[in-house]
């Protein structure tokens, strides 16, 4: 049985448990979010004296963690065990015996973290008969404000597109950043508050004003004194705006002005698939960069930014006693003019 972390808690929430879970895949936030619940809440403090066992891939075999599991519990209906970084754990295919046979009163979380597990071996195919399994799948790039925003709902708050757009590209698709930075928004903003850009700067740093978001729409608007002037908030800010994630985002954004000028004639909504944007407020400013940048504009501006994100990381060049801001501003130089 496949589950998502959320349907798992809910039902161990319910008391309804299973011999076996199987934690597995890219997204290591969904498998911690799964074991601290079974860690820390299964079981009374003083059950989990007697009857909670945490083992460590690298540091036990298969031997070990059949021995605990088959352990009947001590003055408690369960006993839990717990397997974290299953990957490490080199005798780990030899648990299909177990897996086939488990013990109804043990719990057994295996989490195999940072990697898909192959299903379709002798073990993947136990536990697909047998276990209740996870997989946890990195969140795509566009995937992931519409998940900050459901985060941040069952918190009590709401937020705009554009500011989980913002959070989204500054810390990237690690969801353990995410939420540590979400976690400092429910910290200190009450329920019901609805979260624009400017609590964005308040309580996580980026910039309302002085963001890559601003400095996309001050190129495909071709505002140079508007651009110079984040330019020059980036070189102060350096560790706020660190020059990969904003050539990154850069080539994200002239990846689509350069797929928009192949569906002038396409309608709106296949338009905003195919970008994978969210609503047409976001297409509007792609409609009005590709006025500003012709077809072999673009592919200039994507072949430079290609250039400097290997400048950027020292190919071809000396960038001892050059600070990022410079490398940025002569980038940004080049696709205006």
């Amino acid at each position: 049985m496949s589950l998502s972390a959320d349907q798992i808690i809910i039902s161990l929430k319910k008391k309804e448990y299973r011999p076996v879970y199987f934690l597995h895949g890219n997204e290591s936030y969904f498998i911690d979010q799964v074991v601290q619940y079974v860690e820390t809440k299964i079981l009374t403090e003083s059950e989990r004296s007697f009857n909670q066992t945490v083992l460590y891939g690298k540091d036990t075999d298969h031997k070990t963690v059949v021995d605990n599991a088959r352990r009947f519990p001590m003055m408690s209906s369960h006993q839990v065990v717990i397997l974290k970084e299953a990957q490490e754990m080199k005798t780990l295919k030899e648990l299909q015996g177990y897996i086939e046979k488990p013990l109804e009163s043990t719990i057994l979380v295996i989490a195999h973290k940072h990697k898909r597990f192959n299903m379709n071996s002798k073990l993947g195919k136990a536990l697909k008969s047998k276990a209740v399994i996870l997989e946890a799948k990195a969140l795509y790039d566009n995937q992931l404000p519409g998940w900050i925003q459901s985060y941040l709902k069952k918190k009590k708050l709401e937020i705009s597109q554009e500011a989980a757009n913002l959070i989204a590209e500054y810390v990237g698709t690690d969801l353990a950043k995410v939420v540590n930075e979400l976690d400092k928004l429910v910290l200190n903003l009450p329920p019901g508050t609805k979260i624009s850009n400017k609590e964005i700067e308040a309580n996580i740093g980026i910039s309302k004003d002085y963001n890559v978001f601003e400095l996309q729409r001050a190129l495909g608007q071709r505002d140079i004194l508007r651009a110079n002037r984040i330019l020059n908030y980036f070189s102060a800010n350096p560790k706020r705006n660190p020059l990969p994630v904003v050539i990154g985002s850069l080539y994200g954004y002239f990846s689509r002005i350069y797929q928009l000028h192949f569906l002038k004639n396409a309608s709106e909504q296949d338009q905003l698939r195919a970008l994978k944007l969210h609503s047409a407020y976001f297409l509007r400013d792609y409609k009005a960069a590709i006025r500003n940048f012709s077809f072999p504009r673009t592919e200039k501006a994507i072949s430079l930014l290609r250039e400097y994100d290997l400048k950027s990381k020292g190919v071809d060049y000396n960038s001892t006693g050059k600070p990022e801001g410079e490398l940025l501003k002569e980038l940004v130089w080049r696709i205006l003019h």
